[in-house]
Parts: C-alpha cells; structure tokens; sequence
C-alpha cells in the first residue's frame, strides 16, 4: 500500500472501498549508523504527518505511541527502541482504525442491522453526517529525523504594527542550561534584526508586510527567522538550529469590516477537499501545485480548509503566494446531542491545542474555525462552542475565531461567542429547489437578520448548486450548467449590495468536485465544484473569475500591472 495516501481506490477489492475497522502498515528501514553509535546526544523521531483517524505505532515490537484523530501530526522519540542494533533493519508497524464514534472528530455512529433475513450475521455500517468520503490511511508523509537531546522544540512568533515588533517565545527541552540566539533576515538575506534569550521581541525598522494575493504587487513576503541554541551535555557542545518563515502581518475585525495591515479585505475564494482519483485524500504535489494555479487563475485570494485541517505543505505555499486561510478544525457533523458531552469536548479541546501548535505562525491563516454546520441550536451548543472558542482565544489571542452555521440566526446558541458570522445556505436548491427567483429575497433577509441580531460582519462561508459536467438546459434546470450559473448570478447581486455594509466575503462551494458516500442525491460524488473532480474547469468557473478579478480591481491599492494583467486574463 503506497504511503501517503487513502487505501480505499488504490486495489480492485471492493471490501476494501468501504472497510471499517483494523488495517495494518509495516515497512523496514535501514537506519544511519551514526544514529545507533551516539545514543546519549542523538534524539531520533518518527514523525507522521497525519494518519486518519486512530493509530497505535510500532517500533522493532515496542509500543511508541498512541494518537487519535486524523488530520494533524504527531511524533515519537524512539532513541531508545533503536539503539544498539547497527546493520539490522529498523521495523515500523502501524495499526490504523477509522471507525468514527458520537466523541470522534468528526463524529459517527456504528449501526448493528440485526434482521437476520435481510442482512448476514455481524452486519454493520458506519453512519456519519458529513458529506463527504470517509477516506481512510495514512495521508501524509511519515519521517525519521533527528535532533541533539537538548533541541528547540517550540518556537511561537505574532508580529504588531505598532513599531512593527516581531514578539517571540523559544521553548528549550533536555536542559535548562543553555544559550539562544535570534537573527531576522530579509528575502535577499539581510539581517535586519537579531535577539537573545527564550523570549523578546524584534524591532524591524520599514518592515515588508506579508500582504494577500492580488492586494499588493509583492504578496506573501516572508522574512526569515533563525534560532540557534547551544548547550553543554554529557561532555559535548550541542546545537540546534531551526528556520522559521515570519511574515509580518496584523488582523483586526470591526463590526463591519475585517482588516489586513489595516486595510479592508474581503474574501472572494473558494471551500476545498483534500480529495482526487485514486489518491483519495493522500498527498501528492503535483494535484497540490495544479489546485494552486488554479486558485491564482481564478483570482481567488482566500480558501477555508473545509472541513479539516490541510497538509502542511498546502499551508507554506499559502504563506508563499499570498493566499489567506481559513483554517478549519474537524469539527463537522456534529449533530447528536451526545456529541456535545464532556467526553466529545475534551477531544474537541486537545484538538484545537494540535492545529494551533502547527500553524500558529503562518501570516496566511487569518481566523480559526471550530466547526461546520453543528446542531448549534441543541441547548447543550451553547456551553460548549463558549468552552471551546474561549480555550482557543487563550491558545492564541491574536487571531478571530469562527464556526460555520447553518442554524436559523434566532436558533443559534453558539453565535453570540464567536467574532465573524459564517453563514452557509443553499436556497433553492436544497431550499425551494428550481426557483432562482427566491435568491434576492431569502438572501437579503439571511444576511439583515444576522447582522440585527449580532452586529458582527459576515462571510457567506457556503453556497453552491450541483452541475453535471456538459450537461445543459436553456431555461436553466437543475443540475446543468446553466443553473449552476444562473444561481451564482443570483447570489452575486446581494453579495454586491451587502459588501458595500457589513459582508465581508464569498466562499463558494466547491472548489473541485469530490467524493461521497453512495446515495441517491449524489452520482459518482458532489458535483458542486466549478471544477471537476480532475480539474477541469465548468462555466461557472469562468463566472467566478470575471467576478474575483473585477473585485481585484475595484481596489485601488492594486498596481496598474495587476490591473492590466487582470484583463488581459479576461
């Protein structure tokens, strides 16, 4: 079984396809003899990016660790399993179990069918309220690497606009007898700023801010921060040294506005899926790169990582290009009230402890996202989206967080906590299917009813209408081409009058089409992408990309060779 990637497509076992339950991985690896020789100053790890969703790891035999949930990393120091055995083959087993519970994320349930004329004995099936594949395996790449026994093992940046600071926090494990060192460099590798010690701040003097694509002629500017730590042990000068990518950025929401370096942003992008053929949802960099230029072509200058956390590398080359995030937790399909227990609220809690430990220093991720669609109107939501908002605030204080609603706005227990109204709706489709004719009326009423009631600014986080690649109707029916369009239009023309007040971004659904569970509603997967499932793109795809560069333009803080590459891409 090829790694990274899902194990569902990969053989012609149809048991396979939809297996719950055990899998099993195993490889051997020959490991570098300087490894096994220096076992009181070497820390040898075993990294996985992700595996999804419950895994119990291996080594030579030895149980290394443990970890729940799919979606983001975890590690092992296994320093002490390796050593002593040069020449002989280093064996990684991983026992991977994709059964989802009520206090999973995301939650599922195990339905038993006990009518013994109907189904075999021991039948089961997985049930879960999401819409998409449960794709299962491990996704993203795993890596043995090294560090000295005394290593920098977290390192924690936020940057301010008053006398443009970079403010930073260095954690230091193995010892507490040691030295560090800090030097800021500019992309032409300038060092414009240096420090010392666990904590401080950097003074940059005529900074470069990292700006978003199509907001500036040099999006997504990265300075260069080095820490280097040194530290006497068993007899021997250790160093460690690690690279970490600082952009210098600041994010401010208002009652109407949401501000970047200060200055209005609104999000004109697109909901995603790690999702492709064959692949499922494993890693591969050439569907990333294509996804990316995608994005640039369309004039998209912002996504949610709907509805799971992306992998890492998605994440460097949204630092790099400018590309703003939404960075969503696995929350989604939250809808037993058994879901919103003590149990379900711990994970959910060491969950976003997980995400933020990754990606808190990345310019790109702009607010977090503790959920999508959850039965927020359940008595119980109210307490526990507050826990969990107010536990991810103090995670990190710097960014505005967010949960994705579908509940009517007088219904919501959760909205009075978090600091920009995510709105997803669907009307006429899965709401009076067929009538374009109600957009402007329902649309307008949704959005003047959220923002009485919490005077917060607003992003339609989800709308959207299932299109068959090349098939048409002229008048526009359902599931062509043309409806998708149409209804698209229909949308634009209040998104067009409310962002002139207090809404601040469209998102629509989908970026791509992608896999689901078998149903009647959904042929071979959903079909709302404005791209294919191979990418390629429908009509609709051209109607976002007048609408996203037109946007672009309307700025005036664009250059004039932005502005006149825009309409030459038209």
């Amino acid at each position: 079984m090829p790694v990274p990637a899902s194990f569902n497509d990969i053989t012609q076992d149809p048991s396979l396809e939809n297996y719950i339950g055990w899998v099993w991985y195993e490889k051997e690896v020959l490991l570098p003899l300087r490894w096994l020789q220096d076992d009181l100053n070497t820390r040898v790890v075993l990294r996985f990016g992700s595996a999804h969703y419950y895994s119990i790891v291996w080594v030579n035999g030895v149980q290394v660790m443990e970890h729940e949930g799919g979606h983001l990393p975890f590690e092992a120091d296994i320093s002490s399993v390796i050593q002593g055995s040069p020449g002989v083959p280093c064996r990684i087993t991983v026992a991977l179990n994709n059964t989802l519970t009520p206090h999973t994320l995301p939650p599922g349930s195990i339905q038993y069918m006990n009518d013994k004329t109907r189904y075999p004995k021991n039948y089961f099936v997985q049930n879960i309220r999401f819409d998409f594949f449960n794709y299962a395996g491990i996704h993203r790449p795993v890596v043995l690497y090294t560090t000295p026994s005394v290593y920098i093992d977290d390192i924690t940046v936020t940057t301010t606009s008053s006398e443009t600071m970079v403010q930073y926090q260095v954690s230091v494990v193995g010892s507490t007898v040691y030295s560090l060192s800090l030097s800021l460099r500019d992309q032409e590798g300038k060092v414009v700023a240096t420090g010392d010690g666990p904590a401080g701040e950097l003074k940059v003097l005529n900074p470069n801010l990292w700006w978003p694509y199509l907001m500036h002629e040099n999006p997504g500017y990265r300075y260069s921060l080095e820490v280097k730590m040194q530290a006497q042990a068993n007899g021997a000068l250790l160093e460690d040294v690690y690279t970490l990518p600082v952009g210098i950025r600041t994010v401010h929401v208002t009652s109407t506005q949401f501000l970047i370096n200060g200055r209005p942003f609104y999000f004109h992008g697109v909901n995603k899926h790690e999702d492709a053929d064959i692949r499922g949802k494993g890693f591969d960099w050439p569907l990333v790169m294509k996804d990316f230029n995608l994005l640039r072509w369309l004039g998209a200058n912002s996504f949610r990582t709907s509805h799971y956390p992306y992998a890492e590398e998605i994440m460097d080359l949204c630092d790099a290009y400018g590309i703003v995030v939404i960075d969503e937790c696995p929350g989604v399909g939250i809808k037993m009230s058994e879901s919103f227990g003590n149990k379900s609220l711990q994970h959910h809690l060491v969950v976003m402890e997980e995400l933020i430990r990754r990606d808190k220093n990345r310019p790109s991720v702009v607010m977090w996202s503790v959920a999508n669609e959850p039965a927020s109107e359940l008595p119980p939501a109210g307490y526990y989206f507050k826990t969990v908002i107010a536990h991810t605030k103090a995670l990190d204080p710097s960014r505005p967080v967010t949960f994705v609603t579908d509940v009517n706005y007088a219904l919501d227990h959760g909205a009075p906590y978090v600091d920009v109204i995510c709105v997803n709706s669907y009307f006429s489709w899965y709401h009076d299917p067929g009538h374009l004719e109600v957009i402007p009326l329902q649309l307008t009423t949704q959005f003047e009813n959220w923002y009485k009631t919490y005077q917060k600014p607003i992003i339609q986080s989800e709308y959207g209408a299932d299109s068959v690649p090349g098939l048409h109707s002229d008048p526009p029916l359902m599931f062509s081409e043309e409806y998708q369009k149409a209804m698209l239009r229909e949308y634009h023309s209040v998104f067009d009058k409310k962002r002139k007040e207090y809404v601040i971004g469209e998102l629509i659904w989908n970026f791509a089409d992608f896999m689901t569970n078998q149903g009647t509603t959904r042929v071979l997967g959903n079909k709302k992408g404005i791209f294919t499932r191979q990418r390629q793109p429908k009509s609709a795809a051209f109607v976002l990309r007048e609408r996203y560069w037109k946007i672009a333009n309307e700025s005036s803080c664009l250059p004039p060779i932005i502005k006149s590459h825009a309409l030459f891409l038209k």
